[in-house]
């Protein structure tokens, strides 16, 4: 039984991953301009055009339905291929390494980690290369494919929820997952939950401090890395020196 929820969950997952044509929020980053603009441990969030990206985006409420990591030189001789770059947790493939042209086709945003020494942008690096060829935990797919109506019956305020359900085993993960726990072993935060704890000094005095925790890694979604105020947004054509003077404007633009 266990074999065949296997093989029918693999399944789905191909389906649901096939990509479709729909249009982008906006034109794709040239590849030599979002290379230049990448550092190891870079966030790379992706708007995808398959079916399981349609159900990530409406139950975030976000444009964002794919995370990867850029390791870029870290990565020597420890990924797949030469010429990867990245790795992801893809939902047919698990855990992957993927170059550059994976995402040409694709809108993105390159979200980065503010005050990290090379040592620590080293060790988020080696965290997931450690899970390549883990698989991609289709308990996921599963919960994500009842939701596949063009408006899913699902209230905003149980839509993160539904992104967690996963089955919880630490040899699986999912994009965002992954990700989220790499930062988390070195205790960066994304959106980390506050609270307060009650002190006492040595003479008996009390008062009250401000304490943060880490949220669970299983509890983050690829939009979370744009909302994160410890996250800097790049955008590689700004960095590249953009000047509006420069854009091919058509006549009807220019009347308008």
């Amino acid at each position: 039984m266990n074999r065949m929820l296997q093989a029918t969950g693999e399944a789905l997952a191909r389906y649901l991953a096939a990509e479709r044509n729909t249009p982008s929020i906006t034109l794709p980053t040239p590849p030599e301009k979002l290379l230049a603009a990448l550092r190891p441990a870079d966030v790379l969030l992706v708007e995808g055009h398959s079916r399981i990206s349609a159900a990530v985006k409406f139950l975030t409420n976000s444009a964002w339905s794919h995370a990867a990591l850029y390791v870029g030189a870290l990565g020597a001789g420890r990924l797949q291929t030469p010429a990867h770059l990245f790795v992801e947790a893809d939902v047919v493939a698990g855990v992957r390494s993927v170059g550059l042209a994976e995402f040409n086709r694709h809108a993105t945003r390159i979200c980065r980690p503010v005050g990290l020494s090379e040592a620590e942008r080293g060790a988020v690096c080696d965290h997931v290369i450690a899970r390549l060829g883990q698989s991609y935990d289709l308990r996921n797919v599963w919960d994500l494919a009842r939701y596949m109506l063009p408006e899913p019956p699902v209230p905003r305020r149980m839509r993160r929820r539904l992104m967690s359900l996963g089955s919880g085993d630490p040899t699986r993960a999912i994009c965002s997952t992954l990700i989220a726990e790499a930062f988390g072993a070195i205790g960066y935060p994304i959106l980390p939950e506050y609270g307060t704890r009650v002190a006492t000094g040595a003479d008996g005095a009390r008062w009250v401090e401000e304490e943060w925790h880490i949220r669970h890694h299983s509890l983050y979604v690829p939009r979370d890395f744009d909302l994160s105020p410890y996250f800097q947004v790049v955008k590689p054509t700004v960095e590249g020196g953009f000047d509006f003077h420069c854009l091919p404007w058509g006549q009807r633009a220019l009347q308008a």
